[in-house]
Formats: structure tokens, sequence, C-alpha cells
């Protein structure tokens, strides 16, 4: 489906979002840039809060991607057994854990290309390590950035890499992180996947509303 024309014009909702939002991050607790890669992982198909409930059991046993990259696979699959998918995500975090080791020397890489190889680690997983942990000015999409970025009419892809590229042309360099960050709370607050709040939206004048009926 193509967007309608036009777009909403990115000045606009940069500056709606910066005071929308003006101390939006992100909801994952953590304590350094390990921490935030596996609970990361672990976010996958789960929310933020029961990630955050998860994750301080699991590094009190765990601390470091030697600890988790020893643990047994039983126990490891019981520490995060709450947030679903538990034997495919506890593979995944015993798998980076010994990833990181070999590979950095138990320190967690910082460019997209190292981490991006890491096991269950993706673009958006890596992104949001790099603009959160090392202060690069990443792009990451989630669900959030990516429907209401297809709403607002700056991308007409529903792919996540298509849409990092249609963001990355027009968002400036330099903005492109707390723009993914803002956007990403404006998803959860008001344009909801389901009954978005269009009347209560500061964007609603320059919004062509794509994709909502």
């Amino acid at each position: 489906m193509s967007p309608r024309t036009p777009a909403a014009p990115v000045p606009i909702v940069l500056g709606f979002l910066a005071r929308a939002y003006p101390d939006a991050r992100i909801l994952l607790d953590y304590r350094n840039p390990f921490e935030l890669l596996v609970a990361t992982v672990l976010a996958a198909q789960c929310t933020d809060e029961r990630v955050n409930r998860v994750v301080p059991a699991l590094f009190r046993k765990y601390p470091d991607p030697r600890a988790l990259a020893a643990a047994p696979a039983e126990a490891v699959e019981e520490a995060v057994r709450a947030t679903g998918f538990y034997r495919n995500k506890a593979k995944a975090i015993r798998g980076l854990s010994a990833a990181i080791l070999e590979r950095h020397g138990g320190k967690v890489p910082a460019t997209m290309e190292a981490l991006a190889a890491l096991p269950g680690v993706g673009r958006k997983t890596a992104s949001i390590l790099l603009g959160a942990c090392f202060g690069v000015d990443a792009l990451p999409v989630d669900t959030h950035v990516g429907r209401v970025s297809f709403r607002l009419g700056l991308t007409a892809s529903k792919d996540p890499v298509r849409i990092e590229q249609d963001l990355s042309a027009s968002v400036p360099a330099g903005r492109r992180w707390e723009f993914a960050t803002r956007l990403g709370w404006h998803g959860r607050k008001v344009c909801a996947a389901r009954k978005p709040k269009c009347p209560l939206c500061g964007l609603s004048t320059v919004c062509p509303r794509n994709g909502v009926k």
C-alpha cells in the first residue's frame, strides 16, 4: 500500500516529538552494555516491563558474559521462562555471551558489523546498543517506529531495513537516535496499533494517516 501525500514534514515531527517527549529513553533497565544486550534479546515478543522484572535475578546469578556462557542451559531457560520463547532466548543469550568471550575478549563490541554478527542479534538490537551505550546516532526500527513512520507518510515500506533507509534519508544526521526513541514513545502512548488516538495527537493536522481506517 502506497502512502498518501504529502507526508508529514520532518521538521514539524521533530519539533513536536521534542516538546511532547523531552525525556524519552529506552524502557529497558540496564547498568552496562552487556545487560542491555541481553535484555533487548529477551524483549522480543515480550513487554519491556516483564523483562525488567526478570533480569535482576538473571544478572545476580550471571553478571557477565563468562558466567552466562558457562551456565547450564536448563538453568538459564528457567531464569528467562517468563519472557516467552524461553528455550530460544536462553540459547541466544548463552550463545552471544560465548561469542563475546571468543571474539571480543569479554567486551561488548561497539560496531554494527560486530554486534549484528552475534547470535540472536539483529540490526534493531545492534542499533539500540549503539545509540544507548556508545553514543552513535543510530536509528533502530521497532514495531512502533515502523508503524508511526508509515502512518506519517515517511516510508511506504513495512520492511525494517527499508524503513531505516527511508528515515535516514529524511531525518537529519545527529537527530536520528532522538527521533527513533521519541517516535517509539509516541507509538506506545498515542499512535497505537489498534485504535490510535488521532484526535489527541499533536501531529493530526499534518499526518496523512496512512493505513488508519
